[in-house]
């Protein structure tokens, strides 16, 4: 069985650390995932920081570290490069732009110059950009490049939601009619999690129609920047009539409406709940409750990174691929430029490839 060299850039919480947080099902960070799997070999790690570099190498035994990642991928030929720095390349806690010419974009650069390099396989950490100029731009060069792609959007490759998809996709709730995400959350941190999760349940349908608000709902955006990670509250047109809202209560979950039926991923996905409509004569319609197999958890990150290779080997499209994630980062920012239009329903593609959010 082949395995496969895997290289990390960024070797803080996602890249090496999380997993002393308590964070489950484990492992999370890429190199505890890389060393569970074994079809892959963790070689390489890349940071600017010494001291980081030198803890990494400590834990995971690794010698082959760099502050260069150029000098990463030539030395060491990696077959998946996992992106795991932040979002502007800031260090944390970076809540907040230094100013407002700053338009730093670091999964952006790293994606766009790996795929350049020839790296085969790219895991980036979300959101992959600040600004659609950018998201085009990381879409347009893995395409050219045909490189295989995952973000960490990590509930689309978390099996106690393949249940619940399942269910919608396979009509035991009759025809979608709408899906709601429950939990308050930042835009680009929080939602783009919450947005590509919904397709995914959904079956990624296009996403054409976009309207939201920001937290406060006065606030201004001035000069196509928001220079921190605001709140936000969305509701979402797909292709084929079906509606999405974020009400921002309640605790990461997940209900697909049907026209026979309801399906919800309880919990942040540690349980589901199946219900379907009953009749009887001469009374309202009901709800009956249907029994769902329990799940046994299993590492997000591990399939993530394994569904690079199982494209690589089958041909097959990965789950997380370039197109959608590019799609569901418009999604996130259309409700930036709908806030700033007083909320009305905006048609995707947007027209400010420009309009930048800052985040983490």
């Amino acid at each position: 069985m082949q395995t496969y060299r895997v290289g990390i850039i960024g070797l803080g919480r996602m890249g090496s650390t999380i997993d002393d947080e308590g964070h489950s099902p484990l492992p999370y960070s890429v190199a505890s995932a890389a060393r569970a799997s074994d079809r892959l070999e963790l070689v390489a790690g890349c940071d600017l920081n010494a001291d980081r570099r030198e803890a990494f190498g400590q834990r995971w035994g690794v010698d082959r570290l760099f502050e260069d990642f150029r000098q990463m991928v030539e030395a060491e030929k990696p077959d998946i490069v996992a992106i795991c720095t932040t979002a502007t390349g800031l260090p944390k806690p970076g809540n907040e732009a230094p100013d407002t010419d700053f338009r730093g974009d670091s999964h952006a650069d790293l994606a766009v110059a790996c795929s350049d390099l020839g790296v085969p396989m790219l895991y980036v950490e979300k959101a992959i950009a600040c600004s659609m100029r950018r998201a085009d731009e990381v879409r347009d060069t893995v395409q050219r490049n045909g490189t295989l792609f995952n973000s960490g959007v990590l509930r689309r490759f978390d099996n106690r939601y393949d249940i619940v998809r399942d269910a919608v996709l396979n009509g035991e709730i009759g025809e979608p009619r709408a899906v709601v995400h429950y939990a308050a959350s930042s835009l680009m941190h929080g939602h783009i999690h919450s947005i590509d999760t919904l397709s995914w349940l959904l079956g990624d349908p296009t996403i054409t129609h976009v309207r939201g608000e920001l937290d406060p709902r006065d606030y201004t955006i001035e000069n196509s920047f928001i220079p921190y990670d605001p709140r936000a509250t969305y509701q979402l047109r797909f292709e084929g009539g079906v509606e999405a809202w974020s009400v921002p209560a309640a605790g990461w979950e997940f209900e697909v409406i049907g026209s026979q039926g309801t399906v919800r991923s309880l919990n942040n996905g540690a349980g589901a709940c199946l219900r379907k409509a009953t009749t009887s004569e001469g009374r309202r319609p009901g709800w009956r409750d249907t029994a769902l197999p329990e799940i046994k958890p299993k590492s997000t990150v591990v399939s993530c990174l394994e569904d690079l290779i199982e494209a690589r080997e089958t041909g097959r499209e990965t789950r997380g691929h370039v197109a959608v994630t590019h799609d569901i980062t418009e999604a996130c920012l259309a409700v930036a430029v709908s806030h700033r239009q007083g909320g009305s329903w905006v048609e995707l593609p947007i027209e400010d490839r420009d309009l930048y959010v800052f985040h983490v």
